[in-house]
């Protein structure tokens, strides 16, 4: 049986389908899984041993078409849902199962703040695309492999060689970001250094935190790549983090996990920490939240009540204690 899944974005959905690529591959005799999505994706799909091929969204969708085609697939699992896909199981007349979004029950529960979408995760959601196959949950975590061997002398300080807080202060959008000032209040109650991981458009940010709290803190922002990001979560006592590709990507190594969420909310899109053992998931209940599905530029009524009056202490309880026992 030839199978091809296909979600061309973002990370941290991308992320969630790995369990579905393994439990296909794993759970179904000779199985040949495919999997298609966007070049600047490749990377989330690297060294997996359960995709036998990786297709790449071409320039055109009609060179896309004619590579599917060429495969011959016995099924598509469409695990994006959207035109593009819906044009190439048409045009491939290939036996499809769709993963369902619940568009409407997300657009109504955001419009008038109501709980419609049942609290599922999206890794379950996308499960119920392959069902028909007797594939079924194996109850594992998301996977993700590092590209490379990295050793903490070469990427870290001696201040942070013998454990620390992976603290992932970036975020496409501003209202998932917690504010500096809160950063560190908060880093200033943890027990442990404290490592601050993001890309470029963070750094700035990153270097103000540091320098507020000194030398038990070090920014990586914008210096280490994301594989040596994601080591470097997968070697901390603990991950702090926002609605992000890298925190998502940190739920594979199950570390007590602090899951940050501000204008967004985790069960509008089903995406709370997967199959981590230690959790919590951090956010106050105001009557403008949330305000966005994937988070926004501004606070729209200006004042980000949502970040600036969580609570800092009950995250710093709960990273303490973890690092206690650890």
């Amino acid at each position: 049986m030839k199978i091809l899944v296909i979600r061309f974005s973002s990370m941290g959905d991308i992320i969630y389908t790995s369990p579905v690529v393994r439990c296909l591959k794993t759970q179904l005799p000779n199985a040949e899984v495919h999997f298609l999505t966007k070049t600047a994706f490749k990377y989330i799909y690297d060294n997996n041993p359960h995709v036998d091929k990786l297709l790449l969204l071409k320039p055109t969708l009609a060179e896309t078409i004619a590579d599917i085609k060429a495969e011959e697939y016995d099924y598509i699992i469409d695990l994006h849902n959207n035109l593009r896909t819906a044009i190439i199981k048409l045009r491939t007349g290939i036996k499809s199962s769709t993963y369902k979004k619940q568009t409407i029950l997300k657009w109504l529960s955001l419009k008038f703040r109501l709980k419609l979408v049942p609290p599922i995760h999206l890794v379950d959601r996308y499960l119920k695309a392959v069902a028909f196959l007797g594939v079924t949950n194996d109850g594992k975590p998301i996977d993700y492999y590092i590209k490379n061997k990295y050793q903490l002398t070469e990427l870290l300080p001696a201040s942070h060689q013998n454990g620390y807080v992976a603290f992932i202060i970036g975020a496409t959008h501003f209202t998932k970001r917690m504010p500096n000032a809160k950063i560190i209040n908060l880093c200033r109650q943890l027990n442990a250094p404290v490592l601050l991981l993001g890309g470029n458009d963070v750094k700035a940010n990153g270097h103000e935190i540091a320098a507020a709290i000194g030398p038990n803190a070090y920014n990586a922002c914008g210096i280490t790549t994301l594989d040596e990001s994601v080591f470097l979560v997968s070697q901390a006592q603990s991950i702090i983090g926002f609605d992000t590709g890298l925190t998502h990507i940190g739920e594979a190594f199950n570390k007590p996990i602090v899951s940050v969420w501000g204008g967004t909310v985790p069960e509008l899109l089903g995406v709370q920490p997967y199959m981590v053992q230690d959790v919590l998931v951090a956010g106050i209940d105001i009557s403008c939240r949330p305000c966005s599905k994937f988070g926004l530029e501004k606070c729209p009524l200006g004042h980000f009540k949502c970040m600036y009056d969580m609570p800092e202490e009950p995250i710093a309880a709960f990273i303490n204690q973890q690092g206690a026992s650890a």
